[in-house]
């Protein structure tokens, strides 16, 4: 009962702001700006290390503009996945154009599933909302589940607003199998963190060994599904792509840890390109390689 209640509350506080029109929004994340960057300096430490460590080759200057613009964009994504509470379904499409689903409707014409991969880049959440008016099959969203119950169900009601199906990873593969006589998309945010137990696989990404989750690989060897990676791309201030590109038409045909390989390679190169649009607050590196 004290987690509805809780989530009730900060569903109808959300629901308050997400009225407010973009340009009060933007006006309100102006101000977070400041208070994040040069006030609270919110996790400044962790970003600076992050930059430094991946971009060793840059000069402090060059590093500091990334960060500069990260701090600008943080307060955008945050309001802007506020008015997913209340967007609706024509500004939605409006505020994201789409390229590459030619590739997607050629594999659901096969009656076959499409593993999909993402990352925590520009504004992901939203492409929840984009992909779920877009695609007639249905889309599943694989997740971590918060640890905060209250935030997580009410995040989670946002994201299901136009027909998400939110999958806890711990469900993935029982999801998947009840979808699998069907076209469908099960997407996973693949540059998270993984929990203890949940994966011993590292890569080189960004110049650091990184431990990875392996999941979408194992569900796209299973099933034999092909992997389409969905880019979402910041075009300018509330406007973005969404450009599908499949990375493997034969998953049972690559060996070893190649898909996983495969899309994180594709996941460095989006971000080596236009760095300030990736989640450079995350403590992405907080587990290291056995010595």
């Amino acid at each position: 009962m004290a987690v509805m209640r809780k989530s009730s509350v900060l569903s109808f506080c959300l629901y308050l702001i997400s009225l407010l029109p973009f340009w009060a929004l933007y006006a309100l994340a102006d101000v977070l700006y400041v208070v994040l960057y040069h006030v609270a300096k919110y996790r400044k430490q962790v970003v600076r290390e992050n930059l430094r460590n991946a971009f060793p080759e840059k000069t402090d200057a060059e590093r500091r503009a990334i960060e500069r613009k990260f701090y600008r964009f943080l307060p955008d994504l945050i309001v802007e996945s506020i008015k997913m509470r209340s967007i609706s379904a024509s500004e939605v499409e409006k505020r994201i154009v789409v390229y590459g689903m030619e590739d997607l409707e050629r594999h659901f014409a096969t009656g076959r599933g499409v593993v999909g991969v993402a990352a925590h880049y520009a504004n992901w959440e939203l492409g929840i909302h984009r992909l779920s008016l877009l695609i007639k099959h249905p889309v599943l969203i694989i997740y971590k589940p918060l640890k905060n119950q209250a935030v997580d169900s009410v995040y989670n009601a946002v994201r299901r607003r136009f027909g998400a199906v939110m999958v806890p990873m711990k469900q993935t593969l029982r999801k998947i199998v009840a979808h699998s006589q069907q076209p469908h998309i099960s997407v996973f945010v693949a540059d998270q963190t993984p929990r203890h137990g949940d994966s011993d696989y590292f890569i080189p990404f960004l110049n650091q060994d990184t431990l990875v989750y392996t999941g979408a690989e194992k569900i796209a060897k299973m099933t034999n599904f092909p992997v389409v990676f969905c880019h979402i791309d910041r075009l300018k201030r509330g406007y973005y792509s969404c450009t599908f590109t499949t990375l493997v038409e034969n998953p049972s045909a690559v060996p070893g840890h190649g898909i996983t390989d495969i899309h994180n390679a594709f996941t460095e190169d989006i971000i080596r390109r236009k760095p300030e649009w990736w989640l450079w607050s995350h403590r992405r590196w907080k587990r290291k390689p056995k010595a």
